[in-house]
Protein backbone atom coordinates (compact mmCIF):
# COMPACT_ATOMS: atom_id res chain seq x y z
CA UNK A 1 0.00 0.00 0.00
CA UNK A 2 1.19 3.52 -0.72
CA UNK A 3 -0.07 6.92 0.37
CA UNK A 4 -1.08 9.95 -1.68
CA UNK A 5 2.48 11.25 -1.31
CA UNK A 6 4.17 8.52 -3.33
CA UNK A 7 2.67 9.27 -6.76
CA UNK A 8 3.74 12.96 -6.72
CA UNK A 9 7.18 11.76 -5.65
CA UNK A 10 7.31 9.44 -8.68
CA UNK A 11 6.43 12.37 -10.96
CA UNK A 12 9.11 14.57 -9.42
CA UNK A 13 11.68 11.80 -9.77
CA UNK A 14 10.74 11.42 -13.45
CA UNK A 15 11.19 15.16 -14.03
CA UNK A 16 14.49 15.12 -12.16
CA UNK A 17 15.75 12.20 -14.26
CA UNK A 18 14.79 14.04 -17.46
CA UNK A 19 16.53 17.16 -16.20
CA UNK A 20 19.79 15.39 -15.37
CA UNK A 21 19.82 13.64 -18.74
CA UNK A 22 19.09 16.96 -20.49
CA UNK A 23 21.98 18.56 -18.60
CA UNK A 24 24.29 15.76 -19.75
CA UNK A 25 23.21 16.43 -23.33
CA UNK A 26 24.20 20.06 -22.99
CA UNK A 27 20.81 21.66 -22.37
CA UNK A 28 20.86 24.83 -20.27
CA UNK A 29 17.11 25.34 -19.86
CA UNK A 30 15.07 25.12 -16.68
CA UNK A 31 14.76 21.31 -16.71
CA UNK A 32 18.53 20.97 -16.36
CA UNK A 33 18.80 23.72 -13.76
CA UNK A 34 15.86 22.32 -11.76
CA UNK A 35 17.04 18.69 -11.75
CA UNK A 36 18.64 18.75 -8.30
CA UNK A 37 15.76 20.67 -6.62
CA UNK A 38 13.28 18.27 -8.24
CA UNK A 39 15.21 15.28 -6.91
CA UNK A 40 15.24 16.86 -3.46
CA UNK A 41 11.49 17.55 -3.63
CA UNK A 42 10.80 13.96 -4.64
CA UNK A 43 12.88 12.69 -1.72
CA UNK A 44 11.01 15.04 0.64
CA UNK A 45 7.60 13.74 -0.48
CA UNK A 46 8.82 10.18 -0.23
CA UNK A 47 10.02 10.91 3.31
CA UNK A 48 6.47 11.91 4.21
CA UNK A 49 5.16 8.73 2.56
CA UNK A 50 7.55 6.57 4.59
CA UNK A 51 6.69 8.41 7.79
CA UNK A 52 2.95 7.97 7.28
CA UNK A 53 3.25 4.29 6.42
CA UNK A 54 5.67 3.76 9.29
CA UNK A 55 3.15 5.18 11.74
CA UNK A 56 0.45 2.95 10.25
CA UNK A 57 2.65 -0.15 10.47
CA UNK A 58 4.03 0.68 13.91
CA UNK A 59 7.56 0.15 12.61
CA UNK A 60 9.74 0.71 9.58
CA UNK A 61 7.56 -0.01 6.49
CA UNK A 62 9.40 -2.92 4.83
CA UNK A 63 6.79 -5.65 5.03
CA UNK A 64 7.24 -6.86 1.45
CA UNK A 65 9.58 -6.52 -1.52
CA UNK A 66 7.81 -3.46 -2.96
CA UNK A 67 8.14 -1.54 0.30
CA UNK A 68 11.77 -2.60 0.59
CA UNK A 69 12.39 -1.31 -2.94
CA UNK A 70 10.79 2.04 -2.05
CA UNK A 71 13.00 2.37 1.01
CA UNK A 72 16.12 1.52 -1.00
CA UNK A 73 15.19 4.10 -3.64
CA UNK A 74 14.70 6.73 -0.95
CA UNK A 75 18.14 6.09 0.55
CA UNK A 76 19.68 6.19 -2.93
CA UNK A 77 18.02 9.53 -3.65
CA UNK A 78 19.30 11.05 -0.40
CA UNK A 79 22.84 9.79 -0.95
CA UNK A 80 22.76 11.01 -4.55
CA UNK A 81 21.83 14.48 -3.35
CA UNK A 82 24.77 14.40 -0.94
CA UNK A 83 27.20 13.48 -3.73
CA UNK A 84 25.77 16.10 -6.08
CA UNK A 85 25.92 18.91 -3.53
CA UNK A 86 28.91 17.96 -1.36
CA UNK A 87 31.25 16.70 -4.10
CA UNK A 88 29.82 18.79 -6.96
CA UNK A 89 29.07 15.74 -9.08
CA UNK A 90 25.78 16.41 -10.91
CA UNK A 91 26.70 13.69 -13.38
CA UNK A 92 25.74 11.17 -10.69
CA UNK A 93 22.14 12.32 -11.03
CA UNK A 94 21.99 11.14 -14.64
CA UNK A 95 22.56 7.59 -13.37
CA UNK A 96 20.85 7.65 -9.98
CA UNK A 97 17.68 9.66 -10.71
CA UNK A 98 16.40 7.33 -13.48
CA UNK A 99 17.06 4.30 -11.25
CA UNK A 100 15.24 5.91 -8.33
CA UNK A 101 12.30 6.76 -10.58
CA UNK A 102 12.09 3.23 -11.99
CA UNK A 103 12.39 1.61 -8.56
CA UNK A 104 9.66 3.73 -6.97
CA UNK A 105 7.38 3.45 -10.02
CA UNK A 106 7.72 -0.34 -10.12
CA UNK A 107 7.15 -0.57 -6.37
CA UNK A 108 4.04 1.61 -6.65
CA UNK A 109 2.62 -0.75 -9.29
CA UNK A 110 3.52 -3.82 -7.23
CA UNK A 111 2.08 -2.42 -3.98
CA UNK A 112 -0.55 -4.65 -2.42
CA UNK A 113 -3.95 -3.13 -1.64
CA UNK A 114 -4.85 -2.65 2.01
CA UNK A 115 -2.63 -2.72 5.07
CA UNK A 116 -0.11 -5.54 5.36
CA UNK A 117 0.18 -7.05 8.84
CA UNK A 118 3.77 -7.39 10.01
CA UNK A 119 4.59 -10.82 11.47
CA UNK A 120 5.07 -10.81 15.22
CA UNK A 121 8.64 -12.11 14.91
CA UNK A 122 9.56 -8.98 12.95
CA UNK A 123 8.17 -6.55 15.52
CA UNK A 124 11.50 -5.83 17.13
CA UNK A 125 13.79 -2.89 17.80
CA UNK A 126 16.34 -4.75 15.66
CA UNK A 127 14.16 -4.39 12.56
CA UNK A 128 14.85 -0.72 11.73
CA UNK A 129 18.52 -1.13 12.66
CA UNK A 130 19.15 -4.23 10.56
CA UNK A 131 17.09 -3.17 7.54
CA UNK A 132 18.43 0.38 7.43
CA UNK A 133 22.03 -0.82 7.61
CA UNK A 134 21.47 -3.43 4.88
CA UNK A 135 19.66 -1.13 2.47
CA UNK A 136 22.01 1.75 3.20
CA UNK A 137 24.88 -0.51 2.20
CA UNK A 138 23.02 -1.47 -0.98
CA UNK A 139 22.32 2.19 -1.79
CA UNK A 140 26.02 3.00 -1.44
CA UNK A 141 26.83 0.12 -3.79
CA UNK A 142 24.30 1.50 -6.29
CA UNK A 143 26.12 4.83 -6.34
CA UNK A 144 29.52 3.14 -6.50
CA UNK A 145 28.35 1.37 -9.65
CA UNK A 146 27.05 4.65 -11.05
CA UNK A 147 30.35 6.41 -10.40
CA UNK A 148 32.12 3.47 -12.05
CA UNK A 149 29.98 3.79 -15.17
CA UNK A 150 30.83 7.50 -15.36
CA UNK A 151 34.52 6.68 -14.93
CA UNK A 152 34.54 4.19 -17.80
CA UNK A 153 32.66 6.57 -20.12
CA UNK A 154 34.98 9.50 -19.43
CA UNK A 155 38.14 7.43 -19.59
CA UNK A 156 37.15 6.02 -22.98
CA UNK A 157 36.42 9.51 -24.25
CA UNK A 158 39.73 10.87 -23.01
CA UNK A 159 41.72 7.97 -24.47
CA UNK A 160 40.03 8.51 -27.82
CA UNK A 161 40.93 12.22 -27.51
CA UNK A 162 37.32 13.16 -28.13
CA UNK A 163 36.28 16.64 -27.02
CA UNK A 164 33.96 16.84 -24.04
CA UNK A 165 30.31 17.49 -24.74
CA UNK A 166 28.69 20.63 -23.39
CA UNK A 167 27.20 18.70 -20.49
CA UNK A 168 30.62 17.34 -19.52
CA UNK A 169 32.45 20.61 -19.04
CA UNK A 170 32.03 20.38 -15.26
CA UNK A 171 32.89 16.67 -15.18
CA UNK A 172 34.92 15.47 -12.19
CA UNK A 173 38.42 14.18 -12.83
CA UNK A 174 39.09 10.47 -13.19
CA UNK A 175 41.11 10.59 -9.97
CA UNK A 176 38.16 12.07 -8.09
CA UNK A 177 35.76 9.49 -9.51
CA UNK A 178 38.08 6.65 -8.50
CA UNK A 179 38.49 8.09 -5.00
CA UNK A 180 34.74 8.54 -4.50
CA UNK A 181 34.14 5.02 -5.79
CA UNK A 182 36.55 3.63 -3.20
CA UNK A 183 34.93 5.62 -0.40
CA UNK A 184 31.45 4.45 -1.37
CA UNK A 185 32.59 0.84 -1.49
CA UNK A 186 34.31 1.09 1.88
CA UNK A 187 31.37 2.66 3.69
CA UNK A 188 28.90 0.36 1.94
CA UNK A 189 30.93 -2.69 2.98
CA UNK A 190 30.93 -1.46 6.58
CA UNK A 191 27.15 -1.00 6.52
CA UNK A 192 26.62 -4.48 5.06
CA UNK A 193 28.94 -5.99 7.67
CA UNK A 194 27.00 -4.33 10.49
CA UNK A 195 23.73 -5.47 8.88
CA UNK A 196 24.91 -9.10 8.90
CA UNK A 197 26.05 -8.83 12.52
CA UNK A 198 22.82 -7.22 13.74
CA UNK A 199 20.80 -9.74 11.73
CA UNK A 200 22.62 -12.61 13.39
CA UNK A 201 22.02 -11.16 16.85
CA UNK A 202 18.35 -10.63 16.02
CA UNK A 203 18.00 -14.16 14.64
CA UNK A 204 19.48 -15.64 17.81
CA UNK A 205 17.12 -13.61 19.99
CA UNK A 206 14.10 -14.61 17.86
CA UNK A 207 14.80 -18.15 16.66
CA UNK A 208 17.58 -19.32 18.97
CA UNK A 209 20.38 -19.51 16.39
CA UNK A 210 22.62 -16.95 14.69
CA UNK A 211 22.57 -18.42 11.18
CA UNK A 212 20.23 -20.74 9.30
CA UNK A 213 21.71 -20.70 5.78
CA UNK A 214 18.42 -19.72 4.19
CA UNK A 215 18.71 -18.16 0.68
CA UNK A 216 18.66 -14.52 1.84
CA UNK A 217 21.38 -15.11 4.42
CA UNK A 218 23.49 -17.20 2.07
CA UNK A 219 23.38 -14.62 -0.70
CA UNK A 220 24.07 -11.78 1.73
CA UNK A 221 27.21 -13.61 2.81
CA UNK A 222 28.18 -14.22 -0.83
CA UNK A 223 27.73 -10.52 -1.64
CA UNK A 224 29.79 -9.62 1.44
CA UNK A 225 32.62 -11.89 0.27
CA UNK A 226 32.56 -10.41 -3.25
CA UNK A 227 32.78 -6.84 -1.99
CA UNK A 228 35.49 -7.86 0.50
CA UNK A 229 37.47 -9.30 -2.40
CA UNK A 230 36.88 -6.14 -4.43
CA UNK A 231 38.19 -3.95 -1.63
CA UNK A 232 41.11 -6.31 -1.05
CA UNK A 233 42.03 -6.07 -4.74
CA UNK A 234 42.26 -2.31 -4.37
CA UNK A 235 44.22 -2.40 -1.12
CA UNK A 236 46.58 -5.34 -1.67
CA UNK A 237 46.86 -5.62 -5.45
CA UNK A 238 46.61 -1.88 -6.01
CA UNK A 239 43.88 -2.14 -8.60
CA UNK A 240 42.59 1.30 -9.49
CA UNK A 241 40.88 3.11 -12.31
CA UNK A 242 39.30 1.16 -15.14
CA UNK A 243 39.87 -2.30 -13.64
CA UNK A 244 38.36 -1.32 -10.29
CA UNK A 245 35.41 0.36 -12.01
CA UNK A 246 34.70 -2.69 -14.16
CA UNK A 247 34.84 -5.01 -11.14
CA UNK A 248 32.54 -2.71 -9.19
CA UNK A 249 29.94 -2.94 -11.95
CA UNK A 250 30.35 -6.71 -12.22
CA UNK A 251 29.84 -7.29 -8.49
CA UNK A 252 26.90 -4.90 -8.52
CA UNK A 253 25.13 -6.98 -11.18
CA UNK A 254 25.40 -9.98 -8.84
CA UNK A 255 23.96 -7.85 -6.04
CA UNK A 256 20.98 -6.81 -8.17
CA UNK A 257 20.32 -10.40 -9.22
CA UNK A 258 20.42 -11.68 -5.66
CA UNK A 259 18.32 -8.85 -4.24
CA UNK A 260 15.57 -9.17 -6.82
CA UNK A 261 15.74 -12.91 -7.43
CA UNK A 262 15.95 -14.12 -3.85
CA UNK A 263 13.39 -11.60 -2.59
CA UNK A 264 10.82 -12.65 -5.18
CA UNK A 265 11.57 -16.37 -5.51
CA UNK A 266 12.96 -17.64 -2.20
CA UNK A 267 12.71 -14.97 0.53
CA UNK A 268 12.52 -17.47 3.39
CA UNK A 269 12.03 -15.98 6.84
CA UNK A 270 12.87 -12.55 5.48
CA UNK A 271 9.68 -12.48 3.44
CA UNK A 272 11.46 -10.55 0.71
CA UNK A 273 11.88 -7.55 2.99
CA UNK A 274 15.57 -6.84 3.11
CA UNK A 275 19.08 -8.05 2.45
Amino acid sequence: MHTIWLIPAVILYALAAAGFVAERLGANGWPARAATPLLAAGAALQSIDLLVRGVQAGNIPVTDFAQSLVFLAWLTALLSLYLIVRFRMPVVGAFAAPLVFLAVAIAAVMARPGRIAMPGALRSAWLPVHVTLALLGYALFVLAAGVSVVYLVYEKRLKAKRPLDAGDQRAPSLEKLDRVNYQLLGIGFLMLSLAIITGAIWADATWGHYWSWEPEETWSLAIWILYAALLESRLAAGWRGRRAAALTIAVFTVLVGSFVGVSLIAPGKHGGNFG
